[in-house]
């Protein structure tokens, strides 16, 4: 492998750990950032969720402007955005600011991530794709690895805000190694022209969905503007089809779904990325605000994950070539949805090593089956010319899994939670004060500041905890059972996968 090809490798992984590390050190500091805040469940949502609804809705256009004015251009354009924004979002002092900021991330994603991707496509020939995309997926998973155990010792010792600080020292050494290494490539076939009311249509549709569902909870289904945005939201997201059907440059080109195995993967993606955002999302949730960990502890619970798909990438990356991609993503994912399976064992209390490390091993060992075939499966699946667009698609069909599974699930965690905990509640000897100001802490679920509730009674203080406690365990173990229901319906679409040519 010629040197230029390594550095460029190491910088592509560099750039696309930094929108890894963030999602993870994110969810780790979500608690800090909700108490220091007082952010509403339904705030904590908008931060994952507005990162995510932007990267989802123009990762094709970063994917096919990369393709037509230089892949190398658009990456760099997309690091320098993201960095700028994180930096944004490290000085917030509201929830509307760090959600503006998230939301200005994700743009930055957009066009980062996609372009990765493609440089190595571009950079690599058919023979060293396969296990250069297997070292993008394992060098990837190590740094996302460090990030949740540093961020959550920054949560802990200095302040939420620092971990949004991690990525500038990435940044610097990615646009260094890209500016000297990094040779810049294209498609010719491509015009010059952006399919911008494709990537509108898809920010409205998806926007007003993820609208709808979070305001759900709070606004009660019947809400003229929980209604209207659904129904905008879905209105969009069918004339987003037709729209591409006709354009002449479409954002996203359907034409590349007339190939089976490409849509199966992405169909596969879908389901088994939603299912791993519902649990990269809730699991520091529960550790850090019911099971007690520290912002550090929760991060190091995560770390087997990352660690098993380091270990076991190169060796997946290859799998596609000797066995096929049927196999690996037919046993994969049928293995994650054990590991996810397992998430919906521990109650409340009980050693981490019995009750979350098995979970998180075996959702890692199957996340590393699928993770490199499934990668190397899509960009086969089409001609390299394409891999800018391809790399989109599949990268915007995982994101947008993420934000359609916390919307959608979030609605199942409020309301599973609520109906557990107030029928308690009415059977405790409270003043109506007091009730009333459980009523106000409840939006903040299992962040609830019951301690500072000084109309609680001390000796009622304990029970109501427990029975917040109670009801958000319960309703997470229902969430984590319908994920791994998601994870077997993904081993289904895998195993439909044939060999076919690439369109």
């Amino acid at each position: 492998m010629p040197v230029s090809s390594r550095w460029t490798l190491g910088a592509t992984i560099l750039a696309s750990s930094m929108t890894f590390i963030d999602a993870t050190v994110v969810n780790v500091a979500l608690p800090a950032l909700q108490a220091d805040l007082h952010a509403t469940i339904t705030d904590v949502q908008w931060v994952i969720e507005a990162y995510a609804l932007f990267q989802g809705a123009l990762i094709l256009v970063g994917g096919s402007m990369g393709d037509q004015i230089g892949r190398k251009r658009v990456f760099l354009f997309g690091v320098t955005f993201f960095t700028a924004a994180s930096v944004l979002c490290g000085i917030a002092t509201s929830p509307g600011t760090l959600i503006v900021g998230r939301a200005l991330q994700g743009i930055g994603a957009a066009f980062l991530v996609p372009g990765s991707l493609a440089i190595i496509s571009a950079t690599f020939n058919d023979a060293e794709r396969g296990r250069a995309i297997g070292t993008w997926s394992g060098f990837s998973a190590m740094t996302t690895a460090i990030g949740p155990v540093c961020g959550g010792w920054l949560v802990e010792h200095v302040s939420w805000r620092a971990v949004f600080f991690l990525n500038v020292p990435l940044a610097v050494i990615v646009l260094v190694l890209s500016l000297r290494f990094m040779n810049e490539s294209r498609d010719p076939s491509r015009t010059t022209q952006i399919d911008w009311s494709g990537a509108a249509l898809a920010v409205l549709g998806l926007g007003g969905v993820v609208f709808g569902l979070l305001e759900w909870p709070p606004l009660g289904a019947g809400h003229p503007f929980v209604v209207g945005a659904l129904a905008t939201g879905v209105f969009s997201l069918i004339l987003l089809v037709i729209v591409e059907r006709r354009a002449r440059n479409p954002m996203l080109p359907l034409a590349l779904f007339r190939s089976r195995t490409f849509t199966l993967a992405n169909l596969l993606t879908l389901l088994l990325y939603a299912a791993l955002s519902v649990v990269l999302f809730l699991v520091p949730l529960d550790l850090i605000q019911v099971q007690h960990y520290t912002a550090t502890a929760a991060g190091a619970a995560l770390l087997p994950f990352p660690l098993i798909m380091f270990v076991l990438s190169r060796w997946s990356g290859a799998l596609v070539a000797r066995t096929g991609s049927r196999l690996p993503l037919t046993v994969g994912p049928a293995i994650a949805a054990l590991g996810l399976a397992l998430y919906a064992r521990p109650g409340l209390g009980g050693s981490y090593w019995t009750e979350f490390f098995p979970a998180v091993v075996v959702l890692g060992f199957g996340m590393a089956v699928t993770v490199a075939p499934l990668t190397t499966t899509v960009m086969s699946a089409v001609d390299p010319r394409h891999a800018g667009v391809a790399s989109g698609v599949n990268n915007a069909v995982a994101r947008v899994a993420g934000l359609l599974a916390i919307a959608v699930f979030g609605v199942v965690l409020v309301q599973t939670f609520e109906a557990r905990v107030r029928p308690r509640l009415d059977h405790l000897a409270l003043s109506p004060s007091a009730r009333a100001d459980i009523d106000r802490e409840l939006p903040k679920m299992a962040g609830a500041d019951v301690a500072q509730v000084s109309s609680i009674p001390p000796q009622e203080r304990t029970a109501v905890r427990a029975i917040i406690d109670e009801g958000f365990v319960f309703a997470f173990r229902l969430i984590m059972i319908c994920a791994a229901g998601l994870a077997v319906a993904a081993a289904a679409f895998g195993n439909g996968i044939r060999p076919e040519r690439s369109v």
